[in-house]
């Protein structure tokens, strides 16, 4: 640390002064680009609504309490075909990430060069545009229902599951490999045992991670027109049946509760 020499005594600073002037000078722009960032937005934000917020929310909240219990009745294929998007995408996700995890992963691609950018090209498109989007292309192309649901969590899950599954890969212990290699194991038999034994704990970890991740992302594609328990939700809240709209988000909290609970559980055992 630099250090300031007064009368044989030395003082110690944290810093030397163009330090800090250099850091009280980012200090500075930092707080400029908020202030111009918070005017930019109070421009384009209508204060009356902000202020009568609490009003409104009040006013909601006693439409929407107690929730029409007798509804529940209508919830429970929604519920089901919610839980059959988030359950199919996920499977259909997994199929399709293990083998991009094995083509983007160092010690596994075919070829560094060619295969493994398609590879990563694959997880980084497939990570980067929200399931809310593909259900709407996917909506526009195929048309409303279950189906698309399903599709958009699916593209949605290959590239989080293969991303993760690919560092897995890359993490695994060579000595098995080169053990196997070395008494001549093809590479398929390398593959199938040396390899996979050692990050089946991981898979099973991020499909059960995954699942779960979806039930949540399921229950509001239905806003869009893709199936589920969003459907009756949109429905509900176009009509303003607030006791209805309640209703559905406690159902909605339930399964989501119980679906952690679920992959806790499963994912305590598998560690």
């Amino acid at each position: 640390m630099p250090i300031r020499e007064t009368d044989s005594q030395k003082i110690w600073q944290r810093r030397t002064g163009r330090e800090s002037l250099s850091h009280w000078a980012m200090w500075l722009v930092g707080l400029m680009i908020f202030a111009y960032c918070w005017q930019q937005i109070s421009q384009a934000t209508t204060w009356f609504f902000v202020w009568d917020a609490p009003r409104i929310a009040n006013d909601i909240w006693t439409r929407a309490t107690p929730p029409k219990w007798d509804y529940i009745a209508q919830l429970g294929e929604p519920i089901w075909d919610t839980l059959n998007i988030a359950t199919l995408g996920t499977i259909i996700a997994l199929f399709l990430a293990v083998p991009i995890a094995f083509f983007a992963a160092r010690n596994t691609t075919p070829s560094a060069l060619f295969v493994r950018p398609i590879a990563l090209l694959i997880i980084v498109s497939t990570r980067s545009i929200n399931s809310l989007i593909w259900a709407l292309l996917l909506i526009a192309i195929i048309g409303p229902g279950v189906f698309a649901g399903v599709i958009a969590i699916a593209i949605r899950s290959i590239g989080f599951c293969a991303k993760l599954l690919y560092e897995a890969i890359e993490e695994i212990d060579e000595v098995q490999v080169e053990a196997m290699t070395a008494t001549g194991a093809s590479r398929w038999q390398v593959m199938a045992y040396g390899i996979v034994p050692q990050i089946m704990p991981a898979f099973a970890g991020i499909a059960v991670f995954r699942w779960d991740i979806n039930i949540r992302e399921s229950t509001v594609l239905g806003l869009v027109g893709a199936g589920g328990i969003g459907l009756q939700l949109s429905a509900s809240l176009n009509v303003l049946a607030w006791p209805q709209v309640s209703l559905i988000l406690l159902v909605i909290l339930a399964a989501v509760v119980i679906s952690e609970w679920v992959s806790a559980k499963v994912r305590g055992a598998i560690i």
